[in-house]
């Protein structure tokens, strides 16, 4: 059976420690106290991104003080062990960060979004980050109301958008999708490529939850559909949040019952069967690129083949 307990550790965007706090979304008074509190933590946030603190392969949000923070939509991300309270605000990062050329020696300030930055921060700023850009990601796509089409107002520091026209509360939005990696009887694995993707790279199949529908029959139907392979016996691995703009990847292996590749031509440009040799030569060679270190994709190609892959 897989796993990937000791082998590469936790799932890059899944790593988030800091408590949510959900019971003190409302607590006005504490909210006010907190924010006029030295201590008190507030990462910026705009278009997915915000600044990070880097050196070589080493980096941690910036984060500041609430006095520090511009004026800006206010969400609060949750408090620490330590009692820390964490927010975000969502503004337009500072110019003179923005522009600002990196010195050579480092350290530095400079704005970077997940794909960049997810895989060097730590547990706590990983969680942090994704937990930002999502909540910011939902609200700019939800300011009016899908019933009535009025402007929202914002409440719950950042977690419901009310309605003043009819009342209505409307909740942040996940839309879950399945990732998965298929392998045949002689365990090889499945990869394809999209046609938005250049030649050379592959992943592994995924698509969207459909309405009524199970994770496990999302696999199945996902897999016919791309690739007109029928696949069975759908085993969960794990899960990670996937920002861009509002996704839950939820990743499985399933086993294919039959071997013959149809690709759907307006979803795969390319598919094909690996082995571990095939591919392990592959990527040293250059021939194939593999999704990033970031992605639930590469766990599950890594999963499989036994090993971190190096050299793409």
């Amino acid at each position: 059976m897989e796993t990937t307990d000791g082998l590469m550790g936790p799932l890059l965007l899944s790593r988030g420690i800091v408590d949510r706090s959900a019971a003190l979304r409302n607590d006005e008074d504490w909210l006010r106290r907190v924010w006029a509190e030295e201590t008190t933590r507030v990462l910026l946030v705009h278009e997915g991104r915000t600044l990070v603190r880097s050196r070589g392969m080493e980096a941690s949000l910036t984060l500041m003080s609430p006095a520090e923070a511009p004026q800006g939509p206010r969400y609060l991300l949750g408090v620490d062990a330590e009692g820390v309270p964490y927010f975000a605000v969502k503004t337009p990062l500072p110019d003179e960060i923005t522009e600002r050329p990196a010195p050579e020696d480092g350290p530095y300030d400079a704005p970077m979004g997940l794909r960049q930055a997810g895989s060097l921060l730590d547990d706590r700023d990983a969680g942090l980050f994704v937990y930002a850009v999502a909540l910011e990601a939902w609200h700019a796509g939800h300011e009016h109301c899908p019933r009535c089409g009025s402007r929202t107002d914002v409440a719950a520091s950042g977690h419901v958008r009310v309605c003043p026209a009819d009342g209505s509360q409307h909740f942040p939005r996940v839309d879950p999708a399945v990732i998965m990696l298929v392998r045949d009887e002689d365990d090889r694995a499945l990869l394809a490529r999209g046609p938005e993707w250049p030649e050379g790279r592959m992943s592994v199949l995924a698509g969207f939850v459909e309405p009524g529908e199970a994770l496990e029959q999302a696999v199945v139907r996902e897999v016919f559909e791309e690739v007109g392979v029928a696949a069975a016996d759908a085993r969960y691995m794990g899960s990670q949040p996937w920002p861009f703009p509002r996704s839950l990847m939820v990743g499985f292996f399933a086993r294919a019952l039959s071997t013959e590749l149809r690709p759907d031509a307006e979803e795969i440009a390319e598919a094909r069967w690996w082995t571990r040799d095939e591919l392990g030569a592959a990527v040293r060679s250059g021939e194939l690129g593999l999704p990033s270190q970031l992605s639930i994709a590469r766990r599950l190609i890594e999963t499989w083949y036994g090993a971190r892959i190096d050299g793409d």
